[in-house]
């Protein structure tokens, strides 16, 4: 009846594309879709999925040396990011950043790129025009003000864990999008 998540990590490699409108080619960009309810085993099921094509490099060099051949959003990707509340000063409240090679792909990748205006812009699109995050010029972290429509905007709000999802979410699609525009 059912597959276990290594036989579907082997379909999901060996998988054609399967449109006719001309014929796949080793540098076509190909993207796979998993979709299913919460708990059956995506996060689970895109980690063997990425061991399986890419595997852990074992040495420093092997892993400065390569390049990721997937790109995938489940919760791993989601804990690149975390808030932080400063409940010592109760002064900072901001949306961090985990160092490691993907985010540091990232961030030098949208730095060159100039792109910190157009994330405002798309989450602004998706969210509130009153919410406006402020992207410091490392990518490191994200705090946010509030116009209330007093002239006097509310700085360092605290967001809640919706907003913080639909940022990361944006953060990461706007991102998706330019790598499939310029790859």
């Amino acid at each position: 009846m059912g597959k276990t998540l290594d036989e579907i990590a082997e379909e999901l490699n060996n998988a054609k594309n399967t449109t006719n409108a001309r014929p796949a080619k080793e540098s076509d960009i190909k993207v796979q879709l998993i979709y299913a309810f919460n708990g059956v085993g995506k996060t689970r099921l895109s980690r063997k999925f990425r061991l399986l094509i890419d595997p852990k490099k074992t040495t420093e060099e092997e892993e400065e040396n390569s390049f990721s051949k997937i790109i995938y959003y489940n919760a791993f990707t989601e804990d690149l990011f975390y808030w932080f509340n400063d409940l010592k000063n109760d002064e900072e409240r901001e949306l961090r950043t985990q160092p490691n090679g993907f985010t540091d792909w990232l961030v030098t990748f949208l730095k060159d790129q100039g792109l910190d205006r157009k994330i405002k812009d798309h989450f602004q699109r998706y969210g509130s025009d009153k919410l406006t995050p402020i992207i410091e010029s490392d990518f490191s972290k994200v705090t946010f003000f509030f116009d209330d429509g007093s002239g006097r905007p509310l700085l360092n709000v605290k967001i809640s864990k919706g907003e913080i999802r639909t940022f990361i979410k944006d953060y990461l699609l706007f991102f998706f999008k330019l790598i499939i525009f310029f790859y």
